[in-house]
């Protein structure tokens, strides 16, 4: 089985159709924008054409699920880098049908089906894949850049029945805790129903199985990416916001894939450098930062390119997969 991209955490890519709709911080700098714009221009926006495919490309899966089943070697496939499939333009609503039975028709293939719009899912997968029958070999992911977007989406994707639930924070734009309010986990089944006294406080918050906190035992999120920005007017991103992540899914024992540094990497010397605070804020050359930055909340960052910047977190690569049963 042959790649058909470089991205670290799938093996192929596969777009229904080019095109899409700017809708989050983290659609700044869009790449696949960048591409659109060279090979299938107007196809970007909300009243863009979007780019079609005949049949030879939607055959490229089911080649690739044969091939896997030959080797007897699963293949993860994105869709899609050129678009989100949860789109509500014409064109997602004419393909993604073809989509889906083309998932459930390739099960040596586990579909990453990642999306920046968590709360068109439900309305627009099949009614059977809600109804307890979600294929397993398709995984569901959100975009998530900022603690306001894992704060309002994270809850949505809990709520949805697929065998692995991921969240891609790229590009990271801040710090994120996954474990305030227990985002990485399902409520206490004991909660609301049956609240007790907190023996602490005398609030009554859940039961003792859960130590008060109202937050289970039972994983909601299976997966995390992260990576900073890469390609033109790249945001830099803070190392201790990707540690953060790495030990926040070290301590849940969800696997955690750090896929790279952007074109920004941790620099003390050189010469032209950035200041980078934890709380996101921005120093160039020239520019004095605000007296209420510390100096133990800031670390410099040096425009090196993403080739050179790489994927080693505090030395060693992070690329851990989930595991279905």
């Amino acid at each position: 089985m042959t790649a058909n991209t470089t991205i670290e955490w799938t093996d192929a890519t596969f777009n229904p159709w080019w095109g899409c709709t700017k809708i989050s911080p983290g659609c700044d700098h869009c790449y696949a924008e960048g591409i659109a714009t060279r090979f299938a221009p107007g196809i970007w926006g909300a009243h863009g054409d979007r780019r079609e495919f005949g049949d030879n490309h939607w055959r490229r899966p089911e080649n690739w699920n044969r091939a896997a089943e030959r080797a007897g070697v699963r293949m993860h496939v994105f869709v899609a880098s050129m678009a989100d499939w949860a789109d509500n333009h014409a064109i997602a609503k004419k393909y993604r049908p073809r989509l889906f039975r083309l998932i459930e028709d390739t099960p040596w293939l586990d579909w990453q089906m990642l999306t920046k719009r968590v709360g068109n899912v439900e309305g627009m997968v099949p009614e059977h894949w809600l109804a307890g029958r979600w294929p397993n070999n398709a995984w569901l992911g959100i975009s998530v850049v900022n603690q306001e977007e894992a704060d309002r989406d994270i809850p949505k994707l809990r709520r949805l029945p697929a065998p692995v639930r991921f969240l891609s924070c790229e590009p990271l734009l801040g710090p994120i805790d996954f474990e305030q309010d227990g985002l990485f986990h399902f409520r206490c089944p004991n909660e609301p129903e049956f609240p007790v006294m907190d023996p602490t406080t005398g609030v009554y918050e859940c039961c003792n199985e859960c130590d008060y906190t109202g937050i289970g035992s039972e994983l909601a999120i299976h997966w995390v990416i992260a990576g900073g920005e890469s390609g033109r007017a790249a945001r830099p991103m803070h190392p201790d916001w990707a540690r953060s992540l790495r030990d926040q899914c070290s301590r849940a024992s969800v696997p955690f894939l750090f896929k790279q540094w952007g074109e920004f990497a941790p620099n003390e010397t050189s010469e032209d450098h950035i200041l980078v605070y934890r709380d996101g804020y921005v120093s160039y050359p020239g520019f004095c930062a605000p007296s209420y930055k510390s100096d133990t909340s800031r670390t410099a960052m040096a425009l090196v390119g993403k080739r050179a910047a790489g994927r080693l977190l505090d030395g060693r690569e992070h690329n851990e997969f989930p595991v279905l049963p």
